[in-house]
């Protein structure tokens, strides 16, 4: 066999670990104070939990995040400190924020619904709307740089008069008319105007997150395809996950039998045998830890024989299936790649499959880095929920779990292929290692952005070159996934690290 690669945007291969430290990484920011925050909420109800307090004491957590003593990271008044904390503890509860959240209602009334509910709700995403209040509704603003210009090239470029002197003799711009088109940024000498991005509206590559007539981010999900850009690129950290925490401790407490399911991608999470890990995870109460790398297995076999036969009907080409961002893209803004995406469903389901089929009654919980796959949990037939990095390692924190402290244990001996799903270019690595019996040309599309979706259509139009065409929603794969633990380029060398320990 004979496969020709074209890498667009992908670092895959023997040169993975200096390529893509070397690459800036746009959409993924580092480690920062609104993380730092979600994290400390999440450990709070963790511990009182377990504690068998929460209920009880949950309306105290804003009040210790915000205490009477003026910190010097507080921005405003502690009562709107409080609220915001209050609002943020509803999705780690499993709820969403919206009109119907009364503001009346203690936190231990939400605490206790969420400890007695029988599944989760299927929202995805929330905003949390007393954060959300910070960003400027127009994308272009005047700085004190204007000279106030007798040439006035910004007012008379302006297509809808939406610039005029004020008092002071500068230009100012009138945000009710302003449509954001730059004009007068390109045309002022001084470089005075300067663009002034939303950030979750920036990142978002299908327009799916918009200010409603409060000045307030709502999300569509009609348009989201559930990347988790908009979570992180937040400054005030007002875009949470809804979770799914409190239905997994709450089955662990009961006693159930709970079954972890962990994407390739935790061998990027943490500096230590991956065996040490999956310890680490059973104590906390899960009775069995599974590796997804089972169900790449299945994915890239059946996912090959599908290509070949495609291919040998006439279709021009495939993409891949596994990442569960790029199929929402495919279903709801880009219906015209649709047809040629695979059938073959991710290793999260047949994973889940063969979990089912072992043990019936099980609770079954996959643990990823992606936020489109607690949408695509929800959807299974097989998963029960989905829980993040980022959730399971602040549970490590709340029960004072760390890592290090266990025994590495041997794991099932999967393929390299398999768990190389974690990264991108790793489904067409899988793929040159299954015998398709032909010369193809394929193609990593490494990233969802305007431009590659760009590529993308012009795939649908029969524009492109490859057979065979991988789509990661996340710059670097699952390893770079938007509710990891840590930072993508560490995250990379301990991938390669643990690869190495699981080879030898």
């Amino acid at each position: 066999m004979s496969i020709i690669q074209f890498e667009y945007l992908s670092g895959f291969g023997e040169k993975w670990n200096t390529t893509f430290a070397a690459r800036k990484l746009t959409i993924m920011p580092y480690l920062d104070n609104t993380m730092i925050i979600r994290r400390r909420l999440v450990r709070k109800v963790v511990q009182r939990f377990f504690e068998g307090c929460l209920v009880e004491t949950i309306d105290r957590i804003p009040l210790e995040m915000s205490p009477r003593e003026k910190g010097p990271e507080r921005r405003c008044c502690i009562y709107k400190e409080r609220a915001v904390t209050r609002y943020k503890l509803m999705p780690i509860l499993g709820l969403g924020v919206d009109e119907e959240t009364d503001e009346l209602t203690p936190l231990s009334v939400y605490a206790q619904k969420a400890l007695d509910r029988e599944k989760p709700s299927g929202k995805i995403l929330t905003v949390v709307d007393e954060a959300c209040t910070s960003c400027v509704k127009a994308n272009y603003v005047v700085t004190n740089l204007c000279r106030g210009c007798v040439a006035s090239p910004c007012i008379m470029n302006c297509p809808v008069n939406a610039i005029r002197f004020n008092k002071t003799g500068a230009a100012e711009i009138k945000s009710e008319t302003c449509i954001n088109c730059g004009k007068c940024k390109e045309a002022c000498p001084y470089h005075s105007i300067v663009y002034m991005p939303i950030p979750c509206e920036e990142v978002c590559p299908v327009g799916a997150i918009s200010k409603d007539e409060r000045g307030i981010e709502q999300i569509d999900e009609e348009k989201c395809i559930f990347c988790g850009r908009c979570l992180n690129a937040c400054p005030f950290g007002s875009v949470f996950e809804v979770s799914h925490l409190m239905d997994v401790l709450k089955a662990i407490q009961q006693k159930k039998k709970v079954v972890a399911m962990v994407a390739p991608a935790l061998l990027a999470q943490y500096d230590c045998h991956p065996g040490q890990v999956f310890e680490a995870i059973k104590k906390i109460g899960f009775s069995e830890v599974i590796e997804v790398a089972k169900g790449a297995e299945i994915t890239v076999a059946k996912e090959t024989e599908e290509l070949k036969e495609r291919l040998h009907k006439g279709a021009p080409f495939m993409t891949t299936s596994c990442c569960p961002a790029y199929v929402e893209l495919s279903r709801k803004k880009l219906t015209e790649i649709a047809p040629f995406v695979s059938e073959t469903r991710s290793p999260m389901h047949y994973t889940a499959e063969l979990a089912r089929r072992e043990s019936p009654d099980a609770v079954l919980v996959f643990i990823g880095p992606c936020v489109a796959k607690r949408k695509e949990g929800i959807d299974d037939e097989f998963v029960d929920f989905v829980l993040s990095f980022e959730e399971l390692d602040t549970i490590f924190e709340g029960l004072n779990i760390s890592v290090k402290d266990f025994e590495a244990t041997g794991l099932q001996n999967f393929s390299r292929y398999a768990r190389g799903f974690a990264r991108s270019g790793g489904v067409i690595a899988a793929v040159k290692n299954e015998d398709l019996q032909m010369d193809i040309q394929t193609l990593a599309i490494n990233g969802l952005n305007k431009k590659s979706i760009g590529l993308l259509k012009a795939f649908a139009k029969g524009k492109g070159s490859a057979q065979f065409v991988e789509v990661m929603a996340c710059e670097g794969g699952c390893i770079a996934g938007p509710v990891r633990r840590v930072n993508p380029v560490k995250g990379a060398v301990n991938f390669e690290k643990a690869m190495e320990i699981l080879s030898t």
